[in-house]
């Protein structure tokens, strides 16, 4: 009995060690060298000040931004929080919402799109992701904004639509997911455009 124990007792002590001190600091210095921008949060920085993740969605406001897809979560954007809505496709509170946020792209988009109506919205503009926090939105919803992009900051719709397709991302090792437009580079890329 008292051999039992104590090799229970080794064999718990050898696995923490293992599993709770050797292997977190071999994967922690495995993706420091070989992934570092990754590892270290995907930071994106401007004059050396970090600005955001190119991982996790923010809120922009203003007409003159191009916004990302609705967070599903209470406090917009707080990672600390993420989380999907878990509203079913038959739940009058996500039709609602889906509603409230296709009036407001009625509102701030409809002058830059004559005669726009819901079903020409993009869909990911009007539905959250499972995250709550995506930081990327489709290369038509980021078209989609363009004219207005360009008209509020007087820039010329091409540049503003060279600009998505420059940042536009394709399917991971080309099969894998959709194309895709990171919103904070984007918004970024686009301020250094009207400053140019």
């Amino acid at each position: 009995m008292i051999r039992n124990v104590i090799r229970a007792a080794r064999a718990t002590a050898v696995l923490a060690v293992v599993t709770g001190l050797i292997y977190p600091f071999l994967m922690t210095g495995i993706a420091q060298i070989a992934f570092h921008h990754e590892a270290e949060g995907s930071l994106i920085e401007v004059d050396g000040r970090s600005v955001g993740s190119a991982l996790i969605g923010q809120q922009w406001t203003g007409p003159e931004w191009f916004y990302g897809r609705p967070s599903a979560i209470s406090d917009p954007y707080d990672a600390s929080t993420s989380s999907g809505s878990n509203l079913g496709p038959l739940s009058r509170e996500l039709a609602d919402e889906i509603r409230r946020r296709v009036n407001f792209i009625l509102e701030v988009d409809g002058p830059y799109h004559p005669g726009l109506t819901a079903s020409q919205i993009p869909v990911d503009l009007v539905t959250a992701s499972a995250s709550g926090l995506d930081p990327d939105i489709t290369p038509s919803a980021a078209m989609f904004q363009a004219p207005r992009i360009a008209a509020v900051r007087g820039l010329a719709l091409a540049d503003v639509e060279r600009l998505v397709d420059r940042l536009t991302e394709g399917r991971a090792l080309g099969f894998l997911g959709e194309p895709r437009v990171n919103v904070l580079q984007l918004n970024l890329a686009l301020d250094g455009l009207a400053r140019g």
